[in-house]
């Protein structure tokens, strides 16, 4: 065959694939929810897509993402304007209060009557009621499908058919705040789940905490809710059983779990610090109420109670505390003149 014959069949048939490669791209489709973008293209924006949906464009090696991102839920303070209140410490939680526990002076107090949701600070009430009963502390409880989260979907390494005796249940609620043990702890009181919420809600009335409400024992619920004036009042009433002190404060804690051993970890390190001489402690969180914390502690050999509601961060309610631990060191002229300046900041609001 000629060399010109062969020539014009090899354009031929490149004409071709280049049509087929034409009619038919690449088989790589983005996922729903994802756009490709050229490596070429150095994006890095945020871009509001609607009201509730961002576009979010992350580089990779080879190509850059655009992924779909709702952005954080805020929180009911941050509805209400809380976050807006200045105070002289420049705390990140738009709730504190700060009672020494034996005058019941109050040495700080910002926004401390809002009702808010409280999360897990809820557990020291199940506490309170666990405690109070007398009940059997070595019976043997075991986790349901009813202890699953179905309010926020958490997760838990109790798993359905975990058998744990009620003191270890205690244990990992106060300390480590595990939902499942506080949920198997109300659910499994005589009377049944129902019954242990009236408790909760009976012992919070006889308390005097008139703006606190509680629908069941882990905080998941939003609906569950108080006032920094009332978690004091519940602080000093908890810190007077010597078991809600021991549990609330362990650093760590191991069940067995079947042929495992789980280590739990408290989740303030505060507990760990030898700057903290703490007495009883419980940490909470849902986007609802922000981040949380509350503590009985003795600062400058003054026995207190501190309340952080609605923190900003995730540290930040530490940070907070560590403020005003500080504060408290720095001595009683600087209390008495920060005192006297948030008197005036609030006269003159």
């Amino acid at each position: 065959m000629p060399k010109t014959t062969l020539q014009r069949i090899a354009q031929l048939f490149g004409f071709c694939v280049l049509g087929l490669s034409v009619s038919f791209p690449a088989a790589h489709a983005a996922t729903d929810g994802e756009r490709i973008v050229s490596k070429k293209t150095r994006v890095s924006k945020v871009t509001k897509t609607s009201s509730t949906r961002q576009q979010v464009k992350v580089r990779s090696s080879k190509s850059v993402v655009a992924r779909t991102a709702t952005p954080a839920k805020l929180s009911f303070g941050q509805i209400a304007g809380l976050h807006s209140a200045a105070d002289p410490l420049s705390l990140k939680s738009s709730v504190a209060l700060v009672i020494d526990q034996d005058t019941q002076e109050v040495l700080f107090s910002k926004n401390d009557h809002a009702v808010l949701p409280i999360a897990s600070l809820t557990k020291i009430m199940t506490g309170v009621i666990i405690s109070g009963a007398n009940l059997p502390m070595d019976e043997v409880l075991t986790v349901t499908q009813d202890d699953v989260d179905t309010e926020k979907n958490s997760s838990s390494r109790l798993r359905v058919g975990t058998s744990l005796t009620r003191g270890e249940l205690l244990h990992l609620a106060l300390m480590s705040s595990e939902n499942r043990a506080a949920h198997a702890l109300g659910r499994t009181y005589p009377g049944g789940l129902q019954t242990f919420v009236g408790l909760m809600n009976s012992k919070a009335k006889m308390l005097g905490m008139k703006d606190t409400r509680y629908v069941e024992p882990t905080g998941l619920s939003s609906l569950n809710q108080s006032s920094a004036q009332d978690l004091a009042t519940l602080v000093n009433a908890a810190h007077a059983d010597p078991v809600l002190r021991e549990l609330s404060t362990s650093s760590g804690y191991q069940v067995a779990v079947g042929r495992q051993t789980l280590q739990y970890n408290n989740t303030n390190r505060l507990v760990k610090s030898p700057n903290w001489d703490i007495g009883l402690q419980k940490t909470g969180y849902i986007s609802e109420a922000g981040q949380c914390l509350v503590m009985q502690t003795k600062i400058a050999g003054r026995k207190l109670i501190m309340v952080f509601l609605d923190s900003a961060g995730k540290f930040s309610r530490i940070a907070d505390a560590e403020r005003v631990r500080r504060w408290v060191e720095s001595g009683p002229i600087v209390i008495q003149k920060l005192k006297i300046a948030e008197a005036i900041s609030l006269t003159d609001g």
